[in-house]
């Protein structure tokens, strides 16, 4: 039977990872990260929330997320809007880190268990921006790189754009890719101007 919640209450109050997280070398509790309403304009797909995120409980609440808002052309307030804007990672939760520190991937069992609901809420989004390989590999079902994903944007705009992680620990990438600042920012900038007009 299905709960009479909503389903934005409903991730909120999972408590599935709480045995995994526990084992982590942060030993952190669940602190889903929720946001998204029902008819968005533009879908963030990501990868999972950092250490910031998740104390803050709120997503690109870091210095990814001003990467991300600069990529994509938007000020704060209407990067939050949840009514503009779905923000919806592959794992609602901070996966936690590992004993040397690295982060963890995102649980599968959180998008298996959550992401066919919220993609059915969310209804037909005019423009899908998936950020990282994470992001890449479930919504394109591609085994390619990030790189050669990214590379091939052309193919899948005007909907969907895939973006590397915008990780400072991408900046490297970036440097070596200067297309994609000077190709496929404009155009996703654009696209993003056009689809919230």
């Amino acid at each position: 039977m299905q709960s009479p919640l909503p389903l934005q209450h409903q991730i909120a109050a999972c408590r599935i990872c709480a045995g995994r997280f526990a084992e982590t070398a942060t030993r952190h509790a669940p602190r889903p990260v929720v946001w998204f309403g029902a008819s968005p304009r533009i879908l963030i797909a990501g990868q999972a929330p950092g250490l910031r995120v998740h104390e803050a409980g709120k997503p690109f609440f870091d210095r990814s997320g001003d990467r991300l808002r600069d990529w994509l052309g938007l000020d704060e307030e209407t990067f939050y809007d949840r009514s503009r804007i779905a923000i919806v990672p592959m794992a609602f939760c901070f996966p936690g880190y590992d004993a040397k520190g690295a982060d963890l991937p995102p649980p599968p069992v959180c998008r298996a268990t959550w992401h066919d609901q919220v993609m059915a809420t969310l209804g037909e989004v005019p423009l899908t921006v998936l950020v990282g390989g994470y992001a890449h590999r479930w919504h394109l079902g591609t085994r390619a790189g990030v790189t050669a994903t990214v590379k091939g944007w052309r193919d899948l705009a005007p909907r969907v754009f895939p973006l590397p992680h915008p990780s400072w620990r991408n900046t490297g990438w970036l440097k070596n890719n200067p297309w994609f600042a000077a190709a496929l920012l404009p155009d996703l900038r654009a696209t993003v101007a056009k689809v919230l007009e």
